[in-house]
């Protein structure tokens, strides 16, 4: 359960006086065919608001089923579950909220959280120690650098450079377990790209800390929640 408290939000702000009894939180999980809640407000806000309730439901409750299936996947490996930046427009706090409710954790909800070089940020500077060296100078002491690696030579370069963190893009197995090994401890490794499901529990098992899935927020299934008169 993701978003019950923007659901009660939608109606309150068409009625004032809407009451929503809650039956149960954001982050339970629940059976098929569980009642939720309850909403009492004047018939005019009630149609008018269902549709726009019952969409951040399901939305957010998808975002967080989803978010919920990999975390338990990857659990006995000690594995976080990341989301990244690929929200929908507008709802990026909303849906970064609902990968919390289903037991993920936020990589960064902006780009002044962390610094995170990119393939396009090298292919303009130029090498990795040169980019992490720009990247110190320009922010404060608390704030971490990341940097996204295709090869065990860009590992090596990332360690040198005293990156804080590296993620592994899209990355073949034995070489991420390459590259786990190449790290030694000495920072933390997040692997990301072409990760579902069916192969979580591979990729935790190689070793790294963190592994961050976008199609959680850009393509998560919605949730079947629906809003019926009561008799």
């Amino acid at each position: 359960m993701a978003g019950i408290e923007v659901a009660d939000i939608a109606f309150r702000l068409l009625d004032p006086d809407a009451r929503m009894e809650r039956l149960v939180k954001d982050g339970d999980r629940l059976a098929p065919n569980r009642v939720i809640a309850r909403v009492r407000c004047k018939l005019r806000a009630l149609l008018s608001a269902e549709r726009v309730a019952l969409n951040f439901l399901q939305r957010l409750s998808g975002i967080a089923t989803a978010t919920a299936e990999v975390v338990e996947i990857v659990k006995p490996y000690g594995v976080r579950v990341l989301d990244t930046r690929k929200t929908t427009p507008g709802l990026r706090v909303m849906e970064k909220y609902a990968i919390r409710m289903g037991g993920g954790w936020n990589h960064r909800l902006g780009l002044d959280d962390a610094v995170l070089i990119k393939d396009n940020h090298l292919r303009i500077v130029g090498s990795i120690r040169r980019a992490v060296a720009s990247a110190r100078a320009c922010v404060g002491p608390l704030v971490k650098v990341e940097v996204e690696v295709e090869t065990l030579d860009q590992v090596q370069e990332a360690v040198d450079a005293g990156a804080d963190m590296i993620l592994l893009d899209n990355m073949p197995l034995e070489t991420m377990r390459r590259a786990v090994n190449l790290v030694g401890g000495g920072m933390l490794i997040e692997a990301s790209g072409n990760i579902h499901p069916d192969n979580a529990a591979v990729v935790a098992a190689t070793g790294v800390d963190f592994i961050s899935l976008g199609w959680l927020t850009h393509s998560a299934k919605s949730v079947d929640i629906g809003l019926d008169m009561a008799d």
